[in-house]
């Protein structure tokens, strides 16, 4: 039986294809991936890099803001012939003085009714007590609630995690106070130099650009003044309508408290209704237990007629927003920046709207009922006229 010897063809000739000895890979390629891990390197640590100066861009967004509500009166101070740093130093001086004065004034108040609430939380107690027994029928003590509460195991919980939790707190307040410092510190750089922060953002930029610039920058001062007096207008009308609750309830201290209410619930967002609400309560209590009640319906539903009524409108008037553009403003700058975008938000999209309203062309709009908005009837009526007056031309 004959056997045939069988060679397997060397490189590519089972396939048919011809030899390539000098295949390799290109060139580009390693240089392609070195570029992509460069590329990636570098985004990950721009991502990283963006989320540990987060805090100091949102201070200094504050910061800007701030330096441009006060560079109106920087401006008229030097326009008299006092150096701008100096202008600036007063004015913050100023607002600081104003600040502590009043907080001093509100801590001492406060001082005084925690003593008077705790001297007479017994009586108060007992009153709750015999409310208690002649509604519900029950034969409760003082002696028994106090000592259940002494020995309970919250109290101690609470007690234990307070203590453990103070170095905390102690950080927390720090942090607080050198955050408040560095906003101060970059509002008075940007209020003071900001001829020259201006002259330096210019020199980067061509003629033409430099006036948009410039345009920009006294729009975003006109509408963060507007901005200002609307929250100085609220905080009036604020403070107004809670002294005369509080007076006619007989709450000591009404005006004090009153002005509380007013700058609080304005100037601090999203949480300074319920800071400012909380300490008129707590001084009605002092008086009447069912005062804070009272006082606590009020605030709720004052809070809900400055939102949805009162602010609004108010803001359209002195930022020159559209009553719903302003409110969807604060929604959306408060999911991006917290309580830092609600504080800016009605500013910086006021700024944005009338820089950006500048460069739309605008036609003259058409002399049609749906536009102008008036009645159907009225219409109707048009319409009727104008086929009459067809009928009359054809006969």
């Amino acid at each position: 039986m004959a056997t045939t010897e069988e060679t397997l063809p060397e490189d590519g000739a089972a396939t048919g294809a011809p030899a390539r000895p000098d295949a390799r890979m290109p060139a580009w390629l390693p240089r392609a991936m070195v570029l992509a891990l460069a590329l990636v390197a570098c985004f990950r640590l721009a991502t990283w890099a963006f989320d540990q100066l987060t805090g100091l861009l949102l201070n200094l967004l504050i910061a800007f803001f701030l330096g441009l509500a006060v560079e109106p009166a920087v401006d008229r101070m030097a326009a008299r012939g006092v150096r701008r740093g100096v202008a600036t130093a007063v004015v913050f001086l100023g607002i600081l003085v104003a600040v502590a004065g009043f907080f001093t004034l509100l801590g001492s108040m406060l001082a005084g009714q925690i003593v008077t609430m705790v001297d007479d939380f017994p009586k108060y107690l007992d009153q709750v007590i015999r409310w208690i027994n002649a509604t519900f029928h029950t034969e409760l003590s003082r002696v028994e609630i106090q000592d259940s509460l002494l020995h309970s195991e919250w109290l101690r919980k609470y007690v234990k995690d307070s203590a453990d939790n103070v170095l905390d707190v102690s950080a927390a307040v720090l942090g607080g106070l050198f955050q408040a410092l560095t906003v101060m510190l970059f509002a008075f750089y940007f209020a003071a130099d900001g001829p020259r922060l201006r002259r330096t953002l210019c020199s980067m930029l061509p003629p033409h650009r430099q006036t948009e610039v410039l345009r920009a920058w006294e729009i975003a001062v006109a509408k963060t003044g507007g901005y200002l007096y609307s929250r100085g207008l609220m905080a009036l009308i604020s403070g107004v309508a809670h002294y005369v609750l509080l007076e006619s309830l007989g709450v000591p201290y009404a005006p004090a408290l009153a002005v509380w209410v007013g700058l609080i619930s304005q100037f601090i967002p999203t949480i300074g209704t319920y800071m400012a609400g909380a300490l008129p309560m707590l001084i009605a209590f002092t008086v009447d237990p069912w005062y804070a009640v009272w006082v606590f319906g009020f605030v709720v539903v004052y809070q809900q007629f400055e939102n949805y009524l009162l602010q609004p409108r108010i803001t359209a008037r002195t930022v020159d927003i559209h009553p719903a553009v302003a409110f969807g403003s604060v929604i959306a700058g408060t999911a991006l920046l917290g309580a830092v975008g609600a504080l800016i938000a009605i500013p910086a999209t006021a700024t944005l709207q009338a820089f950006l309203g500048a460069y739309i062309k605008r036609y003259d709009v058409t002399d049609d009922p749906r536009v102008h908005g008036r009645p159907r009837r009225e219409r109707r009526a048009s319409v009727l006229a104008r086929a009459r007056g067809a009928l009359v031309r054809r006969g």
